[in-house]
């Protein structure tokens, strides 16, 4: 991985990516500098989350480049960790086992993965639980546990695929600003994945919508203008945050209501 401040910390270059005869992305290019904090948005099914198992390097385009970096992505992306919807939480582990599986797997001497697990499980609030198993946790402990764990290896490029959209209204806003705080103590690049509009703006630096699929383009960018740190929970009373918001959705609007209208003509 390059040292220099000025490559990219992600590169699409004229990607396309099909399944079969299906044509999910087509053409998509954009680059992301190091340290910035981009969310995804766009309707169902336009490949917001094939453009992180393109940058994890699980899928390989069909056409085009995928760099991280300024290196090729080419097979497992080991300078990505990935935080999927569903938590990939092992349940034979407890979740300080669970959380230091990461260290262990790059070569981390026991001790010291067991050492720096509970450091990370402190940081997310779960001091006390780290020998209960998934199934003794809750939903948003889940979480915590999953997020320390995609953590913890300090990489430089963090995909994230709507990690917080099954938990409650409360604890998904606790768990926003828990993410945007050790963020921002680390220098890593995050993909975001998101169907929530409002979490998109207040999460992030940027905003890239998609169109509708199939062959998924990039509609629009938008640079995220507000000052950090930000609290999620009130990020929608700042200034400009309804202006914003309203030119995002009216643009998502549209691929929203295509997306319907090809889905029907299908039916």
């Amino acid at each position: 991985m390059s040292k220099d401040p000025t490559i990219p910390a992600v590169e699409f270059n004229d990607v396309s990516l099909s399944f079969g005869t299906y044509v999910a992305l087509h053409d998509v290019s954009f680059s992301i500098p190091q340290g910035q904090f981009v969310a995804l948005v766009g309707p169902t099914g336009s490949g917001k989350t094939s453009i992180l198992n393109l940058a994890a390097g699980l899928v390989p385009p069909a056409a085009g480049a995928v760099r991280t970096s300024g290196d090729p992505v080419k097979g497992v992306n080991r300078s990505a960790a990935y935080m999927f919807q569903q938590d990939a939480l092992l349940p034979w582990k407890t979740a300080l086992e669970n959380v230091a599986l990461g260290p262990l797997l790059r070569g981390v001497q026991r001790r010291d993965a067991a050492g720096e697990a509970e450091r990370w499980m402190e940081l997310v609030g779960l001091r006390g639980l780290e020998h209960r198993y998934p199934i003794q946790l809750s939903g948003g402990q889940r979480k915590r546990v999953a997020m320390a764990q995609a953590l913890i290896n300090r990489l430089p490029l963090l995909l994230m695929d709507e990690p917080f959209s099954a938990l409650d209204v409360q604890t998904r806003a606790l768990m926003e600003n828990e993410l945007l705080a050790l963020w921002q103590n680390s220098s890593a690049t995050v993909l975001f994945v998101t169907h929530d509009l409002e979490e998109a703006i207040a999460l992030s630096d940027r905003v890239i919508l998609f169109s509708a699929g199939p062959e998924t383009r990039i509609k629009s960018d938008y640079p995220v203008p507000f000052p950090r740190p930000r609290n999620v929970s009130e990020a929608r009373f700042m200034p400009g945050f309804e202006e914003l918001y309203r030119r995002i959705w009216s643009d998502l609007k549209q691929e929203v209501m295509t997306s319907y209208e090809r889905s029907r003509a299908k039916a």
